[in-house]
């Protein structure tokens, strides 16, 4: 492959407040952001767990998905307008059109994959370590991509260790990982992506690294340049944009030990072979303020290269006493790139 010009990371503006909300509508954490053909962005919320949907510049649209998941986690919009809605908490992947008429269910929902997993607190780093052995589709899965041909690929985090692939329309065609640090190994599994090329990045959260692989599933390469990366998007020009979770002073790290300073939540940027080539956010202080992140989970960037970034504040900072009800922030922040 000819080596690629160096392209440079564009400029972008911040906007913390892009979401407006109507009155009666509300949500605890922002677990996936995708947007459609149309750039029409949607949001999948927990508390109360649904869609909601919203124009490019905020403006709310509609709603949809009540009373349907048990979990809100991943969301995807392929070149299609398929819907893809990730539940880690009942094990299965629903698919529907933009206006929420179902299309088709992966996996059997409410039935969990053999993994033997069974988590018993306390846990040395995470949950995941209570992973005994890699198992089938689902287990607490996490987040899903469309390949180019339209495949699709499932990263299958919390209660397994394992990329699945299979057919447009839903038929296994393979799985890969085991539990570990090595080449192929994941500690959660937790975002993917695939770039024009057909590779499949995992964010391998746990394990504070990406990797990457062909569409056959063979190990290509690591990007460790990286904490806890939740989730990727892949821009027009095949920038990464990757959201990175806070680790707090004292938690541990399946490679790095114990964290001897906090590491705040924060965005990074690579280009096509891991570079970093900027970032946001990433500081301690005022952790709620726009532009910086308590609780990076999801991102995504649309049709004009604006990115879009959700964070799980609720859930990961203010419910176990990380952050105060004052402090909490933005569970959704908009950046806008220059033109």
């Amino acid at each position: 492959m000819p080596p690629v010009a160096h392209i440079s990371a564009p400029d972008f503006d911040v906007d913390a407040d892009w979401e407006r909300i109507p009155a009666g509508i509300s949500h605890r954490d922002v677990t996936g952001v995708a947007v459609d053909s149309q750039d029409r962005v949607y949001l999948f919320t927990r508390y109360p767990h649904r869609i909601l949907v919203y124009d490019r510049d905020g403006n709310y649209l509609r709603h949809w998905g009540d009373d349907i998941f048990s979990m809100a986690h991943g969301l995807t919009i392929g070149p299609d307008d398929r819907v893809y809605c990730v539940d880690n908490g009942d094990h299965s992947i629903r698919v529907f059109t933009l206006d929420g008429e179902p299309v088709m269910t992966m996996g059997v929902p409410g039935q969990a994959s053999d993994t033997g997993y069974a988590p018993t607190p306390p846990y040395e780093v995470h949950a995941c370590e209570c992973i005994r052995y890699p198992g089938g589709p689902f287990n607490r899965c996490t987040n899903l991509a469309v390949a180019p041909n339209g495949e699709l690929y499932v990263a299958d985090g919390y209660g397994n260790c394992r990329v699945h692939r299979f057919s447009a329309d839903g038929t296994l065609i393979q799985s890969w990982g085991e539990i570990g640090t090595g080449p192929g190994e994941f500690h959660l599994p937790h975002g993917i992506g695939c770039d024009a090329e057909g590779r499949v990045l995992v964010c391998d959260r746990e394990n504070d690294r990406i990797q990457i692989f062909s569409p056959d599933g063979d190990y290509l390469d690591q990007w460790t340049d990286v904490q806890r990366p939740c989730d990727l998007a892949i821009d027009a020009d095949g920038l990464v944009y990757v959201a990175e979770l806070w680790r707090p002073k004292g938690k541990k790290s399946f490679v790095h030990g114990e964290m001897l300073d906090d590491k705040p939540g924060r965005v990074s940027v690579l280009d096509r072979d891991g570079r970093v080539l900027d970032r946001w956010g990433g500081s301690s202080e005022r952790r709620h303020a726009p532009g910086n992140f308590i609780a990076p989970h999801a991102i995504t960037v649309d049709s004009r290269g604006d990115v879009y970034v959700a964070e799980v504040t609720f859930s990961f900072a203010l419910r176990p006493g990380w952050v105060d009800e004052a402090h909490a922030g933005h569970q959704i922040q908009k950046f806008t790139r220059r033109r």
